[in-house]
């Protein structure tokens, strides 16, 4: 245990990553951070639009055509299972 804490207290560099050891920088974003899988097409949307206040308007209507889109109600999105399963509860 004397060993661990001695590895870990003195020369943690050799441990973990040493990027983790730069000062902060609250006006630069590190090139290596990426949003998880689900957040990726709302992060490509914040960054193809240079305007702070568009791009956030833009992500608001993609959110809510998200919402909306199970009440849109047109025959070319309707399969059979619509139909079948329309005559089965109704």
């Amino acid at each position: 245990m004397i060993i661990f804490c001695y590895a870990i207290f003195f020369y943690p560099d050799k441990i973990i990553d040493p990027v983790n050891n730069v000062p902060a920088n609250p006006l630069v974003t590190p090139t290596h951070i990426v949003p998880e899988w689900y957040f990726s097409p709302f992060y490509a949307i914040l960054r193809s639009i240079p305007n702070k206040l568009g791009g956030v308007i833009t992500l608001a209507l993609a959110l809510i055509v998200l919402f909306l889109l199970p009440f849109i109600t047109n025959n070319i999105f309707k399969g059979s299972f619509f139909e079948i399963s329309k005559t089965i509860l109704f």
